[in-house]
Order: structure tokens, then sequence, then C-alpha cells
């Protein structure tokens, strides 16, 4: 008795609804937050990113992802990075607090009409 080969198909991961391209988080604006957040702190201490992924037990890659807003990290990573960092989580959450709110007030910009179309009007 012979079998008939079984075709198996591989699907890639479909991006999900509300999910912005690129990303692999839903919540774009807080994983873009946390990412403004670790090169502000990183730089303000002169460590490169690659430094700062070994300090973390982190890939290059995956930090650069963060740094991107394209991940975003569990509660044990922001633990390592805030001590690679050597400053509290508190410290390193409240920097992305303050980057989520510079975004939401740039957002908040009125627009208005122009010749061609809308453009950003400065208040």
């Amino acid at each position: 008795m012979c079998r008939e080969p079984t075709l198996l198909f591989v699907q890639k991961r479909s991006v999900q609804p509300g999910r912005p391209a690129g990303t692999t988080t839903r919540d774009a604006e807080l994983a873009h937050a946390f990412g403004a957040a670790v090169p502000a702190l990183r730089t303000e201490r002169g460590i490169a990113q690659d430094s700062l992924a070994h300090l973390a037990s982190v890939e290059r890659s995956h930090m650069g992802k963060m740094e991107l807003g394209e991940h975003m990290p569990t509660l044990a990573l922001i633990f390592k990075i805030s001590g690679a960092l050597e400053c509290s989580t508190a410290v390193l959450m409240s920097e992305a607090e303050s980057q989520l709110a510079a975004a939401a007030k740039h957002s908040r910009r009125r627009t208005r009409p122009t010749q061609g179309g809308f453009g950003r009007r400065e208040d």
C-alpha cells in the first residue's frame, strides 16, 4: 500500500489588524517611545549600541530593533537594559514617558488648509 505524499504549506506570520507595517507589536507608540529612551540614555552615558547589547546580554540586532521601536522588550529585558545603563528602571521608564509625551504633543499639532493641500500650522 502506497501513501500519497502530503504537502505542507508554511505560512508567513501575517500582520495583525492595527499593527503598523514593519512592527511586531500592536502598541507601536509605546515601542517607539521606549526605543527613543534607550539611545537617549545610552548616548548620554557614552555607550555604543553594541556595547549596551553586550552588557545587557542581548543580540545587537535585537537592541537595534528595540531602539527603532520595532520590538517591545519584556519586563526582564527592561531590567537588563537599565542595569547595563547603570540606572534604575524608574529612570528608564521616566525617559520613555517623556518621549511618549513629546510624540503626543508633536502629533497634536493642528493642520490648516494651504494652497497645495494641508500643511502644519506652527503654534
